[in-house]
């Protein structure tokens, strides 16, 4: 008998859990409302998709066991990404401090806009699997509260009810999964949003002539000053062109839209050198904001009685403040969750969709934990604020990543966790640990660590006087 799968969502989640699904299942059909682009271009239902986006080792090593015969770290750079060592290739001020950089490259990610991304991915499932897309939208869930046995959906020629032996909620940030739910009797769902208000403002420049190997280069916003954050950052993505994103939180931080203002943002930051990268450089498009940018977590692993062949991936599951670059990873972390759990049970199995939502909660705590231990400190914030737990977190945080701007043993714990390579506990091994409680055996770097070359770079782009 014939068995077949349904994904809502044609975005990352939704391809990745499609291929995961193409192993197991003889159909997979992929449900979106949108038309999809032919290629690399902006697409509806994505608020966050014209920002900055990382895809993090972590993210990118679950994308290579995913997609069968392809390798996605060569195919997303013969596309036009560009691959960043976290240990040398970028510049980063932190609110401790400049970052070193070393020799030891250590973890990397890449950097492409997040339609080249989509597009590449989607290609590459449809490429090497079975796995078909359909234009349609998904009206709700068939079955029972004790078993999903399909969806609803509307399409051009009308209602129709499409079985299916296992079906993947991956319909990101405006998910209906906990109405659906409870059309099904399940009531329960426990939602979380934590919301510090922050604004996106992005904009694409060309790469200036001799600047094709500039690192990236970043401004973090600082959370424990009792001020709205700030930050921005410059990274290379494909077509020979840098993208600028701004990010500010409520009250007084959130960056414009008009392009006079938004260098002025850039130039007002810790330190100007954003602002003085792009005063130099040739802007491409106009200054696009965003708002979408809340923690939201659905604990859909708590649910005291999950539904048999349901899981709910990605965005549905859960959505990050974009500036900790999260979400994408986080999101191959959980298509590959189901992939280990479809090759060691039938399909169908009772039991295998509450194993796999399970399992697919344990990235989402760790990034979780990262982004709203941070978010909480911001003035404004909404949904949450910072306890004694949180405090010592943070204390222990701070004074790592202030170890980490010397030493090269905190800054390589650092570069683990924020590459989602493994989770938070590695900053409590012993070395990690004692390296912290030892501090920085370098000093505090004076200004932004960069090569003779690079600061050549920064002087003949300046047009500020900086």
């Amino acid at each position: 008998m014939s068995r077949r799968a349904v994904v809502i969502g044609a975005g990352l989640a939704g391809m990745l859990a499609a291929a995961a699904l193409s192993a197991v299942a003889d159909e997979v059909v992929v449900l979106d409302r949108d038309d999809l682009p032919e290629g690399p271009e902006h697409r509806k239902g994505l608020p966050q998709g014209r920002h900055a986006h990382l895809l993090m080792a972590g993210g990118l090593a679950s994308m290579e066991d995913l997609v069968p015969g392809v390798s996605m770290r060569k195919h997303l750079l013969a596309a036009g990404a560009h691959e960043i060592p976290l240990g040398s290739g970028m510049v980063a001020l932190t609110p401790e401090g400049w970052l070193r950089r070393w020799r030891h490259p250590g973890p990397s990610m890449l950097t492409c806009t997040r339609a080249l991304l989509d597009w590449a991915v989607r290609g590459a499932v449809l490429d090497s699997t079975g796995v078909v897309i359909r234009k349609a939208r998904v009206l709700e869930l068939t079955g029972s509260r004790q078993r999903v046995t399909g969806v609803r959906v509307s399409t051009a020629a009308g209602e129709e009810d499409l079985a299916a032996d296992f079906v993947v909620d991956a319909s990101g940030r405006g998910s209906r999964i906990v109405t659906w739910l409870a059309a099904l009797g399940v009531d329960d769902v426990r939602e979380k949003t934590v919301d510090a208000g922050l604004v996106n403002a992005t904009r694409l420049y060309r790469t200036p002539e001799g600047a094709g190997r500039f690192p990236l280069t970043m401004v973090q916003a600082d959370p424990y000053q009792g001020r709205p954050g700030r930050s921005g950052m410059v990274l290379p993505i494909e077509g020979d062109r840098w993208m600028v994103s701004l990010a500010g939180t409520r009250g007084g931080g959130e960056p414009p839209s008009d392009p006079d203002a938004f260098l002025r943002y850039t130039l007002d930051l810790p330190d100007p050198i954003v602002g003085r990268l792009i005063s130099g450089a040739e802007p491409l498009t106009d200054v696009h904001v965003s708002r979408s940018t809340s923690n939201h977590r659905r604990y859909l692993e708590k649910v005291r009685s999950w539904p048999d062949r349901l899981v709910v991936l990605g965005d549905a599951l859960a959505t990050f403040n974009p500036a900790y670059g999260q979400g994408m990873s986080v999101a191959a972390l959980g298509a590959r969750e189901l992939d280990r759990e479809l090759r060691r049970s039938a399909l169908g199995e009772p039991g295998l969709a509450r194993r796999v939502q399970r399992r697919v909660a344990r990235p989402v705590e760790s990034a979780w934990t990262m982004a709203v231990s941070q978010d909480v400190w911001y003035p404004g914030t909404r949904g949450g604020s910072p306890g004694v737990a949180d405090r010592l977190v943070t204390a222990y945080t701070r004074r790592m990543i202030r170890t980490a701007t010397g030493s090269y043993t905190a800054a390589s714990a650092v570069w683990d966790v924020m590459s989602m390579t493994t989770g938070p506990t590695r900053l409590l091994r012993p070395s990690t640990v004692l390296a912290t409680l030892s501090g920085p055996p370098l000093p505090a770097a004076v200004g932004a660590p960069l090569t003779d070359d690079e600061r050549a770079v920064l002087r003949r782009l300046d047009r500020t006087g900086g």
